[in-house]
């Protein structure tokens, strides 16, 4: 199947979210000079006219690293207190180098019990619509501070598929550490093999997927593979490609052969 992928560049209202590890280094600090791409890429997406949402992951992470503690805390109220003290921290970064482009960022937090409740979702799609009115970039983590498992939705692969439905995004673009989906794990089989276009999820694609996680990450390629079938359900396309370089995102919205591309089925097909 023939895929003009120069579609993507008239894509309008666009989610992109960011793993952990393009956010932060090994050792859990912030990887600034990352951000700093990252941040010039969206708020030039901006300047275009283009409505941005930015979904982060890396509270807990960042917290963590900022009292001094070794590995990722297990528990609920420790996971509740390092997002707690590094959430202020990534909307600190955030908004200073936001700020240096001219840009208004937004902290949006959200649970799994925001979108389920019909109200608090209504409430949240005015706050989005007023944003993008208002020209500010919102940038969406997990209310981890309050989340508990029955409310959370565990990792934010699912979040950001979750808020291209609620603004009814033109696409969603999940920037992590790998390239995209392969025939096979890249890292232990040499002869694994990226899949560019997958054209509906199959039961086949789901099973290529693992649910192998980083060191400080939590969503592997599995939760990606859930994130597009949900955004794809609602006719939303999903790029899933390597944040190493947050410039690919030019790539990406230029057309250019890069990630994986999740496309809906044709409603009625």
């Amino acid at each position: 199947m023939q895929i003009d992928r120069k579609k993507l560049q008239d894509a309008h209202r666009i989610v992109v979210k960011v793993g952990t590890s393009t956010l932060t280094h090994e050792t859990g600090k912030l990887n600034l000079g990352r951000i700093e791409v990252l941040v010039r890429e969206l708020a030039d997406l901006s300047n275009q006219g283009k409505e941005v949402v930015l979904v982060t992951s890396g509270a807990i992470v960042v917290g963590t690293s900022r009292v001094g503690l070794s590995g990722r805390p297990r528990t609920t109220k420790e996971k509740q207190a390092m997002a707690a003290i590094g959430q202020g921290i990534l909307m600190q970064v955030y908004e200073k180098i936001f700020g240096e482009y001219s840009c208004v960022v937004a902290q949006i937090l959200l649970t799994k019990a925001d979108i389920d409740n019909g109200k608090r979702y209504r409430n949240a799609v005015n706050t989005f619509n007023t944003l993008f009115r208002l020209n500010v970039i919102p940038i969406v983590n997990e209310n981890d501070t309050v989340a508990v498992d029955e409310i959370e939705f565990g990792d934010n692969d699912s979040l950001s598929a979750q808020v291209a439905l609620l603004i009814d995004a033109d696409l969603l673009i999940i920037l992590s550490d790998i390239d995209g989906l392969y025939t096979a794990d890249p890292r232990s089989d040499k002869d694994a093999k990226l899949i560019s276009l997958v054209t509906g999820i199959t039961a086949d694609i789901e099973e290529l997927a693992t649910t192998t996680s980083g060191a400080l990450g939590v969503g592997g390629m599995g939760t990606k593979i859930i994130a597009a079938k949900a955004a794809n359900a609602a006719q939303i396309p999903v790029v899933v490609a390597n944040g190493e370089n947050p410039s690919i995102l030019r790539q990406i919205l230029a057309g250019e052969k890069t990630g994986t591309l999740f496309l809906p089925v044709p409603e009625g097909k």
